[in-house]
């Protein structure tokens, strides 16, 4: 339902826009297609006693895709559709809270074995949070791994909304004539970050923090694994969050609601999940 509601509601934004959204003949039959899919995966085993082994993966696993394909189209429907971006704003509130912009404050701390290894530590994003759905499988905990999945799936998806709503690009952009210094690292840095950057292009993707959010999410559902494993995302988390700003990817506010946002989702998000499964 969750996925439904959302391309449903992404085709109807579509639509309103239609003029002014490229491709969005193709958009909205790809949205069709994936409720289709959707549709399909859910309820071919309440009609047929054996479904194919790959639908019975992708009933399971078809979040994962989704998310990735409804980020790369809300870059597209942002640029199209909002047209402006709030990083001054964010900048402000950030200096307001703080004195300084955090970013530049942030550079009396740099080095480039810190930086190195913050960089490794963003990189390792969606490794990590996938790690604990793929530790669930394992174990063959499959109604965990599926609430998991679902609160992954609702996490992704509001901050998308955000990602509309507030459109911000990040301070390593606005803030960059501001910064005396460059962030180097040792031997990794410039590889991993150019990844980063072909793969999120120029995706108005800050506002809240969705790192924030999803490692907040990860760690506490990593418990249901093991008491070391909650430790060690602890620790990754602290290293996460800061490396945010380190970096330059996020203004404090937008860790600020990232952080929030996950909180909330962690109370609603159990209820949510059993009326989506009520006939």
């Amino acid at each position: 339902m969750l996925f439904l509601a959302y391309l449903s509601a992404s085709g109807l934004l579509i639509a309103v826009f239609w003029n002014r959204v490229p491709g969005a003949g193709w958009l909205v039959c790809l949205h069709l297609l994936g409720m289709l899919l959707v549709v399909l995966a859910v309820k071919w085993p309440a009609w047929r006693a054996t479904a194919p082994a790959s639908l019975w993966l992708f009933r399971y696993w078809y979040p994962v895709p989704y998310v990735a394909a409804c980020y790369k189209e809300m870059s597209g429907l942002i640029a199209a559709i909002r047209g402006v971006d709030l990083d001054a704003a964010l900048a402000r509130l950030d200096f307001a809270l703080w004195g300084v912009h955090p970013t530049v404050w942030l550079e009396g701390l740099q080095t480039p074995v810190l930086t190195e290894f913050l960089q490794i530590v963003y990189t390792l994003f969606l490794p990590m949070i996938l790690l604990v759905a793929v530790l669930l499988w394992w174990q063959r905990r499959r109604e965990e791994f599926r609430y998991y999945a679902f609160l992954l799936a609702l996490g992704f998806l509001v901050s998308y909304l955000g990602y509309f709503l507030v459109p911000v690009r990040g301070p390593r952009f606005l803030l960059n004539s501001q910064q005396s210094l460059p962030l180097e690292g040792l031997w990794s840095f410039q590889f991993l970050r150019g990844i980063l950057d072909r793969l999120e292009a120029a995706h108005y993707d800050c506002f809240p923090s969705g790192h924030t959010e999803m490692i907040i999410l990860a760690w506490w559902n990593s418990r249901r694994i093991s008491a070391n494993l909650f430790g060690i995302f602890a620790v990754y988390m602290v290293c996460m969050v800061f490396s945010t700003v380190y970096l330059r990817y996020h203004y404090t506010v937008d860790v600020f609601a990232g952080a929030v946002l996950a909180l909330g989702l962690l109370g609603v998000a159990p209820r949510l999940h059993g009326a989506g499964k009520r006939p």
